[in-house]
């Protein structure tokens, strides 16, 4: 009996890409690994010959993927993705169509968020979609303690100043986090790591579940909870979101909403971009006037060759590539989780696997 065909569209980085294999492999699975995000070809082709099959493509082109699923008339019947590659409608129709021997039958995402994903046309075509909510969990909240701290005791500043030379001090002392509340807009798994954290450093913590994609925080949860996220932006001087890519959240924070924010706040963004109004957000940092002091952000509505946004260039705008996840930990979890998910569903064993499906746009 063949073995289930699973293609990797981009492989877990460094030394992890091993571990990877091996987990796949040791489920059985015929694996064909996509060389084009990894570093050292010649070196993983002699390691991994006549063990894993080969291709390289570009997976962000659609053109090139759709190629890939119906290459040779064989097809694949799971894929599994990591760096948020679309995969879209065009892809699963051609994944799934009558072209190809082995239709696809499961989508893996390394990692929690499935926005990536046309859930709607995998639901169609018959294709699961699975993926490790919480795998992240730590390396995010640490990531924005991490941009909360750098914000507040103006560290980009103070960087840039002296390399330059200069001994830039500030214009008033900063405050202490036990001065500061945080409010947290989104109480998943994420939203609860960073409250428990942020609380422990002293800080008055406040929160909104909005709709979340995960498990909901339990009641003994020791954090205060905003009826309204009217409410969780006027009274907290800190704002970080932690909210799924939703028709509900999408847009979510624009001029409105920012306009309500406490003098000198700032907001931290390691959810998904298209959640805040970049251009919004970026009128209201060059804005001396506006209530907003700071922002950083670590999703963008475009990413990866398609990164643009109206942020770039604002001194007080912290921008980082969506890394708030990759730490060694998140992204081992994440890789070796989403194996044993892609074969569990493949061998017909969905029990406890996590699934995304599509959410009503109403």
């Amino acid at each position: 009996m063949e073995r289930p065909r699973v293609l990797l569209v981009d492989a877990a980085p460094g030394e992890l890409l091993g571990r990877e294999l091996e987990r796949l492999l040791g489920h059985g699975l015929a694996v064909t690994l996509n060389l084009r995000r990894v570093e050292d070809h010649t070196a993983v082709r002699t390691a991994w010959a006549g063990r894993v099959g080969f291709t390289d493509f570009d997976p962000f082109d659609e053109a090139a993927l759709c190629a890939e699923a119906v290459r040779d008339g064989r097809g694949y019947h799971a894929v599994k993705s990591r760096a948020g590659v679309p995969l879209r409608a065009a892809f699963l129709e051609a994944a799934t169509g009558p072209t190809v021997t082995h239709r696809l039958r499961v989508v893996g995402r390394a990692g929690a968020g499935t926005d990536h994903v046309d859930l709607a046309a995998a639901g169609r075509l018959g294709v699961t979609v699975t993926h490790t909510p919480g795998s992240n969990a730590a390396a995010v909240a640490e990531f924005a303690l991490a941009q909360l701290l750098a914000l507040t005791r103006d560290l980009p500043a103070h960087n840039e100043a002296s390399h330059l030379g200069s001994w830039r001090t500030p214009a008033a002392p900063a405050v202490e986090l036990s001065e500061l509340t945080l409010g947290i807009a989104g109480l998943g798994r994420i939203g609860r790591a960073l409250a428990a954290r942020a609380a422990a450093l002293g800080m008055q913590v406040q929160a909104l579940a909005h709709r979340p994609s995960g498990p909901q925080a339990p009641d003994e949860t020791p954090v205060h909870r905003a009826p309204s996220l009217a409410a969780l932006l006027t009274t907290s001087d800190v704002v970080s979101l932690h909210l799924p890519l939703t028709p509900h959240t999408r847009g979510l924070i624009g001029r409105a909403e920012l306009a309500l924010m406490r003098p000198g706040s700032v907001l931290l963004n390691t959810a998904r971009g298209g959640i805040v109004d970049e251009q919004a957000l970026a009128e209201a940092l060059r804005d001396p006037a506006h209530p907003l002091a700071a922002a950083a952000v670590d999703t963008f509505a475009h990413e990866h060759a398609a990164f643009a946004s109206p942020l770039f260039g604002l001194p007080n705008a912290l921008l980082t590539p969506h890394v708030a996840g990759m730490t060694r930990g998140a992204m081992a979890t994440a890789a070796l989780r989403c194996a044993d998910h892609l074969a569990a569903l493949l061998a017909g064993r969905p029990e406890g696997v996590p699934v995304a499906t599509a959410r009503p746009s109403g």
